[in-house]
């Protein structure tokens, strides 16, 4: 395509800072580039941790984030999920050891729906008694996190490391753990998706009672 193609193209379009949520410091996740300031909502970013943080050492962190609202010349996300690299998860595996891993969905307890996915590397090969052993503390202690924290404080929690060192801290005592992190935690629903579910499916209950005549 020529450049004057391009310029054409680019007429009458405007470009937009992304910005990261309040939490994330409101940290430029990059530019978009759109006609009008509704085409810019609903569009995805991904970065990592490490680009917004400045450390290298969390660049195996990725995040992904949605754009949600558009000021003049400034596009505002949500959160929407946390992962580590395939790489990074590939390097925690070793030959003659357990991998133990879990997903389970939880709500925060501003009504965020949230799927939270950890997992255990221990250091060497564990028995079945004790993998279940290790995934039911996993379970505990997320749903534990879940009803003590809102939607922002449990991806603080996952981001900065305490959820999965607490998942450490008592597996350990199942048996001996090399490593334990949140592989993956994604958001399902917001509060008024999920009032909207619960209203329909009492709609749809009440609608199912029989009334004797």
């Amino acid at each position: 395509m020529s450049e004057r193609s391009v310029s054409r193209q680019r007429q009458g379009k405007r470009w937009y800072t992304v910005l990261a949520p309040e939490q994330f410091d409101r940290a430029e996740l990059g530019d978009t580039m759109a006609e009008e300031p509704e085409q810019v909502v609903g569009r995805t970013v991904e970065t990592t941790l490490g680009e917004i943080t400045g450390d290298q050492g969390q660049d195996n962190v990725k995040l992904t984030f949605k754009i949600t609202d558009v000021g003049s010349d400034a596009a505002y996300t949500e959160f929407i999920q946390h992962e580590l690299t395939r790489d990074y998860l590939r390097s925690m595996v070793r030959r003659g050891a357990s991998k133990i891993d879990l997903h389970i969905t939880v709500r925060t307890t501003d009504d965020y729906r949230v799927r939270v996915s950890p997992v255990a590397f221990t250091t060497k090969k564990a028995d079945r008694s004790q993998e279940q052993a290790i995934r039911q503390i996993m379970i505990d202690l997320v749903e534990q996190a879940a009803e003590e924290r809102s939607f922002s404080e449990l991806i603080d929690s996952v981001v900065e490391g305490r959820l999965s060192s607490a998942i450490y801290g008592e597996a350990k005592t199942v048996y001996p753990l090399r490593r334990v992190e949140v592989q993956k935690l994604s958001l399902e629903a917001r509060p008024e998706e999920i009032a909207a579910e619960e209203e329909a499916a009492v709609d749809v209950d009440d609608d199912d009672v029989a009334v004797d005549e």
